[in-house]
């Protein structure tokens, strides 16, 4: 006979400079001796590098196969530099990046926290969830992977690479940057409300995150080519030596956005957020912890502190889930 199933838990403790018990992207993480201090960061480096090197990839890929076929002439080779944008074109490329950031974060969340952009790890560092030295070598390697997404793109598709960062005719330098800083504050407050703080709906923030990235592609390709990203404008700016007078604001825009979302979540975090809409994570159940003993027989432990002993043969009561 099977024996009876089992629900663990685990517990870690508080890590310094982190002011939510929830707040930090290493939640659970034993401390990094320094002598695997090395091996860490050049792991977190090629994640980052893999991750933001895929996302940006599929992204690039889609968008330039859009545009060759969006171009608005008849002839061949079409040329994907001439694109006309229509609405179809915007919403095409939109879910090319919505559903490419969606993919690789869902596949690398649990190995580096899916950052893939030197801003959004910029919020992480002003917040005290990646320490300043790791979240440097994580921004080097996700400007790495978008010079190398971009590099490929170019190698293997027809046409010139169309897939550069550029404002839109009447729009404004000024314009341009308050629109990036923006759409970036909207995705680093959904990584942080989402991803970092540790709650019932965690486990599909990747989901959150895709979707947030994708409302700000449909609002920002258009007007200033969505970057909240500089990597993702670094990469096809030196492949194909084409750099703006005003690229500068796919760098400034981007930090003040990812600074603005790390102010709104201390914000939140210093006013004690979770008592203003109470009991969002109870599902009316108690809390059961099982353990089982050397000599065979379970403890079952419910939230008030009572315990109760008996055979390991005994069926206990129904457990969370999610502890």
């Amino acid at each position: 006979m099977a024996g009876p199933k089992i629900s663990t838990t685990a517990s870690s403790s508080p890590i310094k400079g982190v002011d939510s018990d929830n707040a930090s992207l290493n939640v659970g993480s034993r401390a990094t001796s320094k002598k695997n201090a090395f091996k860490n960061y050049a792991l977190a480096m090629f994640g980052e590098f893999l991750g933001t090197f895929l996302f940006l990839f599929f992204a690039f890929g889609g968008t330039q196969a859009a545009k060759i076929n969006h171009n608005g002439s008849g002839s061949f080779p079409k040329d994907p530099t001439r694109a006309v944008p229509t609405p179809e074109l915007l919403l095409y490329v939109s879910f090319c990046f919505g559903f490419a950031l969606t993919v690789n974060v869902w596949v690398f969340y649990r190995v580096t926290g899916a950052l893939f952009n030197p801003a959004i790890t910029l919020g992480c560092i002003l917040t005290g969830g990646v320490p300043p030295l790791k979240g440097a070598l994580m921004g080097i390697a996700q400007l790495v992977g978008g010079i190398v997404a971009s590099g490929l793109v170019e190698v293997l598709t027809p046409g010139k690479l169309a897939v550069g960062t550029s404002l839109a005719p009447d729009v404004s330098v000024v314009q341009g940057l308050f629109i990036e800083v923006f759409l970036t504050a909207q995705l680093m407050i959904t990584i942080f409300l989402l991803a970092v703080e540790k709650h019932r709906a965690t486990f599909i923030a990747p989901l959150g995150i895709g979707l947030s990235f994708f409302i700000t592609q449909l609002f920002g390709i258009y007007f200033t080519g969505g970057s909240l990203n500089p990597a993702r404008s670094l990469g096809p700016a030196i492949i194909t030596r084409d750099f703006p007078s005003y690229h500068w604001i796919y760098w400034v825009g981007p930090a003040l956005g990812a600074a603005l979302g790390a102010l709104v979540y201390k914000i939140l975090l210093f006013v004690n957020y979770k008592t203003l809409n109470p009991g969002q994570d109870d599902d009316g159940l108690g809390i059961v912890r099982c353990e089982i003993d050397r000599k065979g027989k379970f403890k079952e432990t419910q939230n008030e502190g009572q315990e109760i002993s008996g055979p390991s043969e005994t069926t206990p009561r129904p457990a969370d889930e999610n502890v």
